[in-house]
């Protein structure tokens, strides 16, 4: 027995007029007019429907903490690590736990259905470990929650945190982290980058490490994760996240980097809202944008998807975690105007950052799983320009978010007026 069909749909790789069918918790049909009959059909009307939106990095132990115990004046991302170093001998479980819900409600109101979330373990308690391993449980129903093992405070320059990230994936966090360019030397950035990729290595795990997130042109990090990728046979699970000081780099070395950087088979994931607001702070003019390359790593074959990074937290005072808000100023940034451009800024917050999660089950094929979101918009180009509202959000074969299409109606004056509004989950 079919449960839903979904007719008349444009899915993102232009095909139109496409039915689904979904039972099960799967997609077991898709195609034009298709012969079914479902206990509940929906009419796309030509609406985009698409997988879901996918956020390669996050952090999710800070967010909605905005203006505690200050509000980073300087907008630096050096005072928001600081202010981060001055909050977390105050934060509860329960605290973090409350705001990482709140967060976890706003994602799945606006199709975000899997995070990657960065989780500072350099506290020795891990006290923050805990709590989003409590809420990756609690919202397993709805959104998948990757976890990452990130020494905020250096693997080296933290004396307890190698042994805190190795207690943090016993505990079931899931991916490897760093932050090379935060240790006291470039040497010692070097040697982090050997230690993590070695162990994550020897437990079979991803890598996904803050990497060169700076204006220093010399601050090369990415150069020597993409050669230990290579050297330990890790192509397809790691990953190099921000890497600004691609921004300033020659191209005369870039050239060099790009092409080592797609044969170690190393992702990049770019932060457009965070990377544009903290980088160039030391600028006048002319001032540099503050995000990495993502068009000459497109075109060199490298997989790059973009984050949202932080929402309301020490390093960015705004956010809601609307993924095409971040594809919409991605795509300023890069200056990608183009049909093609758009398109892949599209993908960088759905496909892409779902292959470097290793997402299993992701996508609009048949055995997939029935997870999607129908968008008020005729295609991926028009959804990035409206920010367009989703009508429905989908998991595993049951509509778990659903809003009206925004329409015209006239105020009292008389003049037009756009209005809509959310029924909930």
């Amino acid at each position: 027995m079919t449960d839903i069909i979904i007719r008349n749909a444009t899915l993102p790789d232009g095909r139109k007029s496409t039915d689904i069918a979904i039972a099960g918790g799967l997609i077991t049909a898709v195609g034009p007019r298709l012969p079914l009959t479902a206990a509940q059909e929906i009419d796309a009307a030509g609406n985009l429907v698409t997988p879901p939106f996918v956020d390669a990095h996050f952090h999710m132990d800070a967010t909605l903490s905005y203006g505690l115990p200050r509000v980073n004046q300087s907008g630096t991302l050096l005072e928001g690590i600081a202010l981060w170093g001055e909050l977390k001998p105050l934060l509860t479980q329960e605290a973090l736990i409350e705001r990482a819900l709140e967060y976890c409600d706003w994602a799945v109101g606006r199709g975000l259905l899997a995070i990657r979330s960065h989780v500072d373990i350099c506290d020795d308690s891990l006290l923050a470990v805990e709590a989003l391993l409590h809420v990756k449980k609690q919202v397993a129903p709805y959104l998948d929650l990757q976890l990452v093992a990130f020494p905020q405070d250096g693997i080296l320059r933290s004396a307890t945190a190698l042994s805190n990230l190795k207690r943090a994936i016993a505990m079931g966090v899931d991916v490897v982290g760093g932050i090379p360019h935060f240790e006291r030397t470039m040497a010692d950035g070097a040697e982090s980058v050997r230690l993590l990729c070695e162990f994550a290595a020897d437990k079979g795990l991803r890598v996904d490490m803050h990497c060169d997130e700076s204006d220093d042109p010399l601050s090369r990090h990415i150069e020597t994760l993409a050669y230990h990728t290579h050297r330990l046979g890790m192509q397809g699970r790691v990953t190099g996240s921000h890497l600004t000081s691609m921004h300033s780099m020659d191209n005369y070395y870039v050239s060099k980097l790009l092409p080592l950087m797609r044969e170690s088979g190393v992702a990049a994931i770019a932060n457009p809202l965070i990377n544009i607001t903290l980088q160039g702070r030391h600028d006048t003019y002319p001032k540099r944008r503050g995000m990495t390359r993502v068009p000459e790593m497109l075109a060199a074959g490298i997989p790059v998807a973009f984050g949202q990074d932080c929402t309301m937290d020490p390093w960015y005072s705004l956010g809601s975690g609307d993924m095409l808000e971040v594809a919409h100023m991605g795509l300023h940034v890069a200056q990608m105007t183009g049909q093609d451009a758009m398109r892949a800024c599209f993908k960088a917050v759905t496909e892409t950052p779902a292959q470097i999660l290793g997402l299993q089950g992701y996508g609009l094929e048949v055995g997939c799983n029935a997870d999607m979101v129908m968008l008020d918009a005729g295609d991926a180009i028009e959804a990035i320009r409206l920010r367009a509202a989703r009508l429905f959000v989908i998991r595993r074969g049951k509509i778990i978010s659903r809003m009206p299409a925004p329409h015209a109606t006239l105020d009292l004056a008389g003049r037009p007026s756009l209005t809509g509004f959310r029924l909930g989950r």
